[in-house]
């Protein structure tokens, strides 16, 4: 893991396991690894998993596997310039799928001021039909690949 300030106002943790196809238990040297997590106890942060989700909540507790407990947890869903925010209440998340961590400044505008909320079923709908958009640009791609066979 790598601790890399951006500026006075933004830091980020980078997690970075050993190796990705087999996850090992931590040993003690190991341990110094997640103890930088204790400056972020108790405040709001952005945490980004494997799968792309994007967490917002307040770091309650972690331990020495970065597995964390987000309080008043929230999953941003974006697409294009709509947004939601999907409360999940208290949420326990296992280490090895976090990417990067990232510490909200609670001051400043989270978002830029083109961007739209929008409520859960209307985000569930706009991410259907992005899905299907690239599945359908996949798909073409597919077609013109086999055309254009040599």
């Amino acid at each position: 893991m790598r601790f890399v300030s951006i500026s006075k106002n933004f830091s980020v943790i980078f997690l970075i396991p050993k190796s990705l196809s087999a996850m090992s238990w931590a040993g003690p040297e190991d341990i110094h690894l997640s103890t930088s997590l204790a400056s972020y106890l108790d405040k709001k942060l952005l945490v980004l998993l494997r799968d792309g989700r994007k967490l917002l909540g307040i770091l309650r507790s972690f331990d020495q596997f970065a597995n964390a407990v987000l309080e008043g947890a929230c999953e941003r869903v974006i697409v294009g310039d709509l947004y939601c925010d999907i409360s999940l209440g208290l949420y326990v998340i296992r280490g090895e799928n976090v990417v990067l961590i990232g510490e909200l400044d609670l001051e400043k505008e989270e978002l830029p001021p083109h961007m739209t909320c929008v409520s859960e079923t209307e985000i569930k709908r706009a991410q259907k039909v992005e899905r299907e958009a690239t599945d359908l640009k996949g798909s073409m791609r597919k077609r013109m690949e086999f055309l254009d066979m040599d």
